[in-house]
Order: C-alpha cells, then structure tokens, then sequence
C-alpha cells in the first residue's frame, strides 16, 4: 500500500548496470509481495505452485531475479520486517477486508469465464505467510545474499542503512522509504523488464528508478517534516485513505501554506484513531537497529536440493547456479558438488 506520492515525485531511468558494485537494501516483504502479484499462471492468475500446494512465486522472484542483479554486479542486502507498529493494524483489517472482497469478485470471475477479471482478482488474493517468510530466508542464505531481520519496519531499517552508509541506497517500490529518510531510493530494482499493462494486451518496459530524497526535497520546496505531513494527509500504511477529500497536490498546498503539523491539522478534518503526531514520529523516529553485513558462503549443493524441493525445473536451476558461480567465483561451492548429481 504506502503513500502515493507518484504525482509529486518522479524518479530518473537508469540501467541495472549503472547500479554496478553498489550495495543495495532492498524491503523483502515489499518485493515478495509484488513477485506474489506479478509471477503466476498466464490463465488463471494463481500464484505458482509445486505438486505439495506449496505457493512458490515468491522463491522463483527471489532465485531468478536476484541472480539478474547479481549478473549486473549488484550486491543486494534483504531487509525483512519485524513487529510493526501497534497502530498499523488498521492497515491489516484494511487489506483483509480487501482480499475478502477480491475472493468473492474472483469467484464470480470464474464462474463467467472472465479471464482477465480472474488475474486481475486473483492478484489481490496474495498472502505472505510465516512459513514462505522462513523459505524466502532460507533461499536467500544458500546464494550467499546477506538478511537482516528489521526491529520493526523493513522500508526504516532499509533506509537508516542507506542514511548511515552501510548501504548505497534503499530498494523499495513504496514512497514511504522517502518519509523514512531514505536519502537515495531505487524503485523497480526487481520487476524491472517487459511487462503487461493491466487490462490491456500491450506491454511497457519497466526501467529502474533512481530518486534522490535531497533533490526531491529542493524540487518541492519542502523540509523533510514537512514531506512526512504531506505523505500523512494523502495516506500512510498508518491511515489508509488519508484525509477525506486531501489528494497529492491539495496536500502539498496546505503544507505549504500552514508549515508545521499543527498548523495543517487544524485546517482539516482529522478522523483516523491514530493521531497524527504519532504517525509523523513514527516516520521521524522508527525503530532500526545498527547492522553489520556478514556476507555467508554460498551452498550451491543445497540451494539445488532447495529449488527442486519445490519442483523447480533441474535445468534452469542448474544454469542459473552457473550464472551465479561464474559471477561469484571467488565465494561459490566448486561446480562439481551439484553438477555430478
């Protein structure tokens, strides 16, 4: 979900290869979630699985598009989320409220053979549960990508790594790293590529983004407090739906007209249970936790076993295995351990 600050802040194009030597954290949940919409079945829309039931969209993104980065000389750090806010669990009864309402509208899809309608549902349907969290983890760790286990909010700690210089930049599809002080952001960094537009038979391609927070800032005329009130007035993770009637370009004008939090709140209606100081020192102040990236050893043996575990394809793991040695040499198991078997 996050704020949508699409009509105030635009990203520069950039190549993955531009990105080369940088290390990069990027929100785990965040993009596990869009593998869960983007990667399914061409016809019904359902998330991928193996002969178990297991969901394994989110293990084929993660394998086959981290290795891309890799390809490119990316070094990407995960960052998955902790224990969120306790103010965030209207945002939860929010999306279960919607994924009900898509379960109903996929149904009826169904049953009127509306194949594009059932995609379109059936993406809204996505959970992430604990059990595809752990093998998510467990994947990333047998190709040798380090995980940090957030205190709270992945997008914070992504962001607070990017700010203290442990990282380059934070990798995220949600503005929300920019009102977490994210100084350097790169959107689209997995799902980058050709891609279908929804509803359409046509197909766009989906370059990387780069946003800089100290530009977007000097473009807007705005403190970064004052970027964290305007986020709030459109909508948050914290209050879904913002303020009643307040959009991207209202909201930037009532920031600038009254200044500080106080000042815009008393000229609009505020009726979220959150207040709206709690949520801007959520973002000025989320918890984070100082980190050391401890690259591990890849496990090329076991990654196979892994991957085909889950009824992945034994050729196309095995030459994405080689894609990865041959970009890791230094690090990886020798070939032969997994290509004898």
């Amino acid at each position: 979900m996050g704020v949508n600050l699409s009509e105030l802040v635009t990203g520069r194009q950039i190549e993955l290869v531009d990105l080369k030597g940088r290390m990069i954290a990027i929100d785990a949940y965040n993009t596990m979630y869009q593998f869960l919409s983007i990667i399914r079945d061409r016809f019904t829309g359902e998330s991928l699985k193996d002969s178990k039931g297991r969901v394994t969209s989110h293990l084929s993104g993660l394998f086959y598009r981290t290795t891309n980065l890799i390809e490119n000389g990316i070094d990407p750090i995960f960052v998955f989320d902790g224990k969120p806010p306790a103010f965030k669990h209207r945002t939860a009864e929010i999306r279960s409220a919607i994924k009900k309402n898509a379960e109903v509208k996929l149904e009826k899809a169904r049953d009127d053979g509306d194949i594009e309608a059932v995609r379109r549902y059936a993406q809204a349907t996505s959970r992430l549960t604990g059990d595809m969290v752990s093998d998510a983890k467990k994947l990333l760790e047998l190709m040798g990508i380090p995980v940090i286990q957030a205190p709270s909010e992945g997008e914070a700690q992504a962001a607070y790594m990017a700010n203290t210089g442990v990282v380059w930049a934070s990798g995220s599809q949600d503005w929300d790293s920019l009102l977490f002080g994210a100084n350097r952001m790169i959107k689209n960094l997995t799902v980058s590529g050709r891609r279908k537009v929804a509803r359409k038979e046509d197909y766009v391609e989906v370059m990387p983004e780069i946003i800089e927070l100290k530009e977007v800032l000097a473009k807007l005329g705005l403190s970064r407090e004052q970027m964290i009130i305007t986020g709030i007035l459109i909508g948050t993770d914290y209050n879904p739906g913002g303020v009643k009637g307040v959009g991207p370009k209202t909201a930037l004008k009532l920031v600038k007209e009254h200044g500080s939090l106080d000042g815009v709140i008393s000229h609009v209606t505020w009726d979220n249970e959150t207040s709206a100081q709690e949520i801007f020192d959520f973002f000025m102040k989320p918890p984070v936790s100082d980190v050391e990236i401890k690259h591990v050893k890849p496990d090329m043996a076991t990654l196979r076993d892994f991957m085909l575990d889950f009824d992945f394809s034994e050729e196309r793991v095995g030459k994405t295995i080689e894609r990865i040695c041959s970009n890791r040499a230094k690090s990886c198991d020798s070939l032969n351990r997994w290509l004898s078997k």
